[in-house]
């Protein structure tokens, strides 16, 4: 049982994003050739004729029949049951179809010429087996575009008709699930790495990567924009992209719509990153007391030549107010939450495609100005040098109680091997507490493994969702819950779980399954907000980017995806202690453990989530 619920959970582990360099020449830009089976087809290069100040009449009407298009498309490409098996290459049949759809003047035209493509692939048979949506189902499909669209009747007709006989079988051409897991995984997408700058390609990949959130992304409800109304903006950008740079940051803000730290990994992006520079400064970046504070240098050797002390925030770079830069490139920095978001774009805003930045700052309490020498990135270990016990050989060690003869045992996530883990409890059995530090992606799953150290019964502490391939669109909590095993000799100390913006995805589910304990307490600041295993998706241009694949839920149906693991004690760093060199989340979660009546107190308020110590 265990290992079937290791496997059903195992969330997916971050992989190093690699970047391919998209290059082309300029007789390659003319017309791209790909391969369909053993045939090869050319994807014309097509002229959409739409204004850059979207005003005009024809604007409106071109970008209406477009955003139509793409949405029959994308319900055609896992719904029809010819289209869905794979018999077409469904990308090509796009390209040919678009150049005479494009000519349309008309609705009534319109909408006839659609009926028209559509038979085009045969006639639908009876589906015998093709079930309604089940009234139970967490998610269902929508179709609101249809019932609310304007479109004909007949075309109203045939879409549904087809959805009633929609493609069943195990798979289809385009989509599985992962075995034993369930999270989508998107098949037969081609990258067409060469072709950034045909129309049509960008296109595709924005038509593409709407329809898989629409069908099969469990948290399309959680996203800030209807995302019925997202495909509509995003056609005048894709379309009037005129360079590389152009589309790949038209796509990121795309991903961004869909409110998902799991999206702000975006392969292949290398125009973004070229963009964002080479060239860094000597020192790491945090918001802290909401201020864009330095918290230590990556080598101390560099500390005098740049000049700020830790502590020293930043006010103005290059004589732009830190939040105006954010207001400016927040959107291309895809995030569930602003916490996760803001981490993830600190560092950026102190690098540089220049030598030197010109910075305002603020060095206890005193103005100054600099211009700061950046250095290359190749040149500095950008790794965090602020983990607890960084260096240390195992993963947990021993903290010693002043004036008592008790000790608190300290696990890092970061590093911990399956074999340390009866190590743990029994060099930790006798400890007054326990501090397991996520601060971090873990290197190891141990929900099950260390987890059951901490409950004294079998106890749910998450529940699933999946995505229904023969209905796209519907999810469901899977009928069995996730339960942390009970163990013989459960811990009897305090368990002290600590979390910040960096703990993500696993590290979350993993926060859910400690949180279960008898004696846990969560201790920390908001977390990423991304549970759920990843799927991955390709995009034209040799562009790949990832969501969460699988809802994630506690047992009473309570979210995590944008809320992240809410704390029951919220505490973040201050300005103070980072010039003070001091850990304070570690710190109060040993005066938690120290402290008797401090414990019992959280243990009479803990019925009312994130409270202030």
């Amino acid at each position: 049982m265990k290992t079937q619920l290791y496997i059903l959970c195992l969330l997916v582990f971050f992989i190093s994003m690699g970047c391919h360099q998209m290059k082309k020449t300029d007789s390659e830009r003319k017309s791209d050739v790909n391969v369909a089976g053993n045939e090869q087809f050319e994807i014309p290069e097509i002229i959409i004729p739409l204004s850059t100040d979207l005003n005009l009449k024809e604007d409106t009407f071109l970008i209406n029949n477009l955003e139509l298009l793409g949405k029959i498309w994308g319900f055609l490409k896992y719904h029809h049951p010819e289209i869905a098996s794979g018999k077409y290459d469904w990308d090509n049949e796009l390209f040919q179809f678009m150049p005479e759809y494009l000519k349309i003047k008309e609705i009534g035209q319109r909408d006839e010429t659609l009926l028209n493509w559509i038979e085009k692939y045969g006639e639908i048979s009876p589906c015998a087996t093709c079930r309604e949506t089940s009234a139970q189902a967490y998610l269902k499909p929508d179709f609101l575009w249809v019932e609310k669209g304007q479109m004909s009747i007949d075309l109203k007709k045939k879409i549904m008709e087809i959805y009633r006989n929609r493609y069943q079988g195990p798979g289809s051409h385009y989509i599985r699930m992962v075995r034993q897991i369930g999270n989508p995984e998107f098949l037969n997408e081609k990258s067409y790495p060469s072709t950034f700058l045909n129309t049509s390609c960008r296109l595709l990949a924005l038509f593409r990567y709407w329809n898989i959130v629409q069908y099969f992304y469990p948290y399309k409800y959680l996203t800030e924009k209807n995302w019925d109304e997202v495909l509509k903006i995003y056609i005048p950008s894709f379309i009037l992209s005129k360079t590389e740079l152009d589309y790949q940051l038209s796509v990121l803000q795309l991903t961004s719509e869909i409110n998902d730290t799991h999206a702000a990994h975006l392969q292949g992006a290398m125009k973004v990153d070229s963009l964002r520079g080479d060239m860094q400064a000597p020192f790491r970046v945090q918001f802290i007391e909401n201020k864009l504070v330095v918290t230590y240098y990556y080598d101390s050797e560099l500390k005098g030549m740049a000049g700020l002390e830790v502590g020293d925030f930043i006010t103005h770079v290059n004589g732009k107010k830190i939040e105006y830069i954010i207001d400016s490139i927040k959107s291309y920095y895809p995030a569930s939450n602003e916490e996760v978001r803001k981490m993830n774009l600190a560092n950026d805003l102190v690098r540089s495609n220049s030598n030197t930045i010109h910075i305002d700052y603020n060095s206890s309490g005193i103005k100054k100005q600099k211009e700061l020498t950046l250095y290359n990135r190749n040149s500095l270990d950008m790794r965090d040098k602020l983990d607890f016990f960084a260096g240390k050989k195992t993963s947990y060690d021993s903290i010693l109680i002043e004036n008592d003869s008790s000790f608190i045992g300290y696990i890092t996530l970061k590093t911990i091997r399956e074999h340390e883990i009866e190590n743990i409890k029994k060099a930790f059995n006798h400890s007054k507490g326990i501090i397991i530090d996520i601060r971090n992606y873990p290197s190891t799953f141990v929900p099950f493994l260390l987890g059951t150290y901490f409950v004294s019964k079998d106890v749910p502490f998450a529940k699933f969702t999946l995505g229904e391939i023969n209905n796209p669109g519907e999810f469901n909590f899977i009928p069995m819950e996730n339960k942390i095993p009970k163990s013989k000799e459960p811990y009897k100390g305090i368990l002290v779980v600590i979390v910040n913006e960096k703990t993500i995805s696993q590290a979350e589910y993993t926060a859910m399954a400690f949180r279960a304990g008898d004696n846990t307490v969560i201790l920390g600041s908001q977390t990423a907000g991304a549970d759920g295993n990843v799927s991955y998706i390709n995009l034209p241009g040799g562009l790949q980017t990832m969501f969460s694949g699988i809802g994630v839920y506690y047992p009473d149906g309570g979210e995590t995806q944008r809320i992240g693991i809410v704390p029951d004690i919220k505490v973040k760093p201050t300005i103070k202690g980072i010039r003070e060199g001091r850990d304070e989340l570690l710190e109060k979660a040993i005066e938690i453990i120290k402290n008797d009546s401090k414990w019992n107190e959280i243990k009479r308020r803990q019925s009312k989530p994130m409270f202030f110590l």
